[in-house]
């Protein structure tokens, strides 16, 4: 059949968070409407059978939660963003036995693995280029890796010998994130609208004392 995926269009509105054009955001507003939204997502994901994994995921998962709060007091919204990732493994195919497709889906991983790695690594040595663009993945994660963002990676590795090149990969891999450099901190809607305001008024404060010494 005809290849029906769609390319996503990435982008950031004015606050710096990442969107997807066309993307529907589902309101939840109990746990319950979260857990279902959730599970939703997950049914979505494609998975398959290979040599080393029954349920094998053939693709990555990401789901993004928005949380704003009114404070009613002072007028003050503060926003934030949660983005939980499912990383699908990166695969030997020698060891997986994958058909012509997963074979495909297996080289569409690793190839997107391999650029979040670029990524990680260039945020861990501090380099001035960060290449979020070079990868839907990466794109998709760019508000979620270094800056106003605090990043934590949890690893699911096998017990057995058979599979210990894929451990140490895979440790090696989650090390580098450890290393990456975040500078998390609570902010409002923006933390430079808020100085950009603030500068504003400060500006017109002073132009108005200027006007009445004058008058």
């Amino acid at each position: 059949g005809k290849d029906r995926r769609v390319l996503l269009k990435v982008a950031k509105d004015h606050r710096g968070v990442v969107e997807v054009k066309g993307a529907v955001i589902k309101q939840a507003p109990t746990e319950k409407d979260m857990v279902n939204v959730m599970k939703q997502g997950n049914e979505n994901r494609k998975t398959s059978s290979t040599l080393m994994n029954a349920g094998s995921s053939r693709s990555h998962l990401i789901l993004s939660i928005l949380i704003k709060k009114f404070d009613h007091r002072t007028g003050k919204v503060t926003m934030g963003k949660l983005s939980l990732v499912d990383l699908a493994g990166c695969e030997r195919v020698s060891k997986t036995g994958a058909t012509a497709e997963q074979l495909k889906e297996a080289q569409s991983i690793n190839q997107s693995l391999s650029a979040l790695g670029n990524v990680i690594a260039a945020l861990s040595t501090g380099s001035n280029h960060i290449p979020y663009r070079s990868h839907v993945l990466t794109n998709l994660m760019s508000d979620s890796l270094g800056g106003n963002a605090k990043t934590l990676m949890f690893v699911n590795v096998s017990p057995s010998n058979y599979n210990s090149d894929e451990t140490i990969n895979a440790l090696n891999y989650a090390s580098r994130v450890k290393m990456v450099k975040n500078n998390a901190e609570k902010d409002g809607v923006s933390s430079k609208v808020i100085k950009e305001k603030d500068a504003q008024i400060a500006r017109l404060k002073a132009e108005l004392e200027k006007v009445q010494k004058k008058g």
